[in-house]
């Protein structure tokens, strides 16, 4: 039998997967069912805008956590998740200390405040 060798997970991948975590961890601290269909949206955003950039702000992508954080708020954003829950997310956003979440996921919150 031969030696199977797993595909190496690029960066954009690894991208994708960290965000899903993100996503993921978002919604079960507030104890929200995730909108699966937003979700993936918003994952396929992601891929296309972070393709669209240059080769050198990709590779700062996998090294800078601030501009990982940019680009995982904007596909939030744009895929929709931000007027998904709103009422119920908004008011849990109220009471930051309320929630048990660390605090880059204020990226996400701050959507919700306005």
């Amino acid at each position: 039998m031969p030696d199977v060798t797993p595909t190496p997970i690029g960066p954009i991948d690894s991208l994708k997967d960290e965000f899903r975590h993100h996503l993921e961890t978002f919604y079960a601290q507030l104890k929200l069912a995730p909108p699966y269909e937003s979700v993936e949206k918003a994952i396929r955003s992601l891929v296309t805008s972070v393709h669209a950039l240059p080769s050198s702000e990709q590779a700062l992508l996998a090294t800078t956590s601030d501009l990982r954080w940019k680009q995982f708020r904007r596909a939030f954003e744009v895929s929709g998740l931000s007027r998904k829950h709103r009422g119920i997310i908004a008011g849990l956003a109220r009471d930051r200390s309320g929630l048990n979440l660390p605090p880059e996921y204020d990226h996400f919150l701050s959507l919700f405040a306005s």
